[in-house]
């Protein structure tokens, strides 16, 4: 049985044929409720395939938020599995947003659910929290790579209260030493690696500040807060520069608030994808 081709090289191929464009599926109440739905699974459904249809080709890769798949128990399980096997029917990556993260048996049982081929809720992708210490997402890493798939793992995040934690250290900050792991994971790929890092669209001069070279991880790199939390693609090609062509522009909100109409998420998602090509 042949390898699988590894998740770095699908992503870049996707980002290539449809933009640098990550495009969340947040089936938040306020936005069912915008949308005319109702807050329930099956609203959720409708939310999910609706974005998965007008997405085909706008963007490079998709990203459910699980928590708001998870707050309907067993029924909203259910409709994030239709809507990830939706998008691989459709050619889309999926990126499930779960932030898991946990030790020995746990941390494999959660690499299981989302990385191993019989689980229902497969994805191209998962995000990791390495909390616990970087290597306590070792069986994640690990089968991650041998089925050809991704983890992002949570870097530097924009959130107020991330620097109280990624910051500390200074010079040898939290955030560097999981920064520098993830680049060791990903020393062998010719372009970008299976291990992704979450780093917020508006850290500002954080990285520099803290010695972290990005570039230099080889890492794909998710940036949350493009649109609705304030940034432009001008401004992440501006605190990217150097790591720019690595970088998926993350948007949910502004885009999603363009829903129902499938054409209406579809225009406002290729603008999107437009201004981030043109930035680089």
């Amino acid at each position: 049985m042949p390898s699988p081709i590894p998740f770095g090289e699908r992503l870049r191929s996707a980002m290539q044929a449809s933009g640098p464009l990550c495009v969340g599926i947040d089936p938040h109440p306020a936005l069912l409720e915008a949308w005319g739905l109702d807050d329930t699974a099956e609203g959720v459904r409708s939310f999910s395939l609706t974005v998965v249809e007008a997405m085909v080709g706008a963007a490079a890769i998709l990203k459910p938020q699980v928590a708001l798949y998870e707050r309907f128990g067993s029924a909203g399980f259910a409709v994030l599995e239709e809507t990830l096997a939706a998008a691989k029917s459709a050619g889309l990556l999926t990126l499930a947003d779960a932030k898991r993260g946990d030790i020995g048996s746990t941390m494999a049982a959660y690499a299981t659910a989302w990385l191993d081929d019989r689980s229902p809720l497969a994805s191209d992708a998962v995000t990791l929290s390495p909390y616990l210490g970087f290597e306590s997402l070792r069986p994640a890493l690990d089968l991650a790579a041998a089925t050809g798939r991704g983890v992002f793992v949570l870097g530097l995040t924009s959130n107020p209260e991330g620097p109280s934690v990624q910051h500390v250290g200074g010079e040898n900050s939290v955030a560097k030493s999981i920064i520098d792991q993830v680049t060791a994971e990903n020393s062998a790929a010719e372009d970008l690696g299976h291990v992704g890092l979450v780093v917020g669209a508006t850290i500002g001069d954080a990285p520099e500040k803290l010695g972290i070279d990005l570039k230099a991880s080889k890492a794909p790199l998710l940036t949350p807060g493009l649109g609705a939390q304030g940034a432009t693609a001008i401004d992440i090609a501006t605190s990217f520069a150097s790591s720019y062509s690595q970088v998926l522009g993350t948007s949910s909100r502004d885009v999603l608030k363009e829903g129902p109409n499938v054409v209406a998420l579809r225009e406002k998602a290729l603008r999107v994808r437009d201004e981030l090509i043109a930035a680089g």
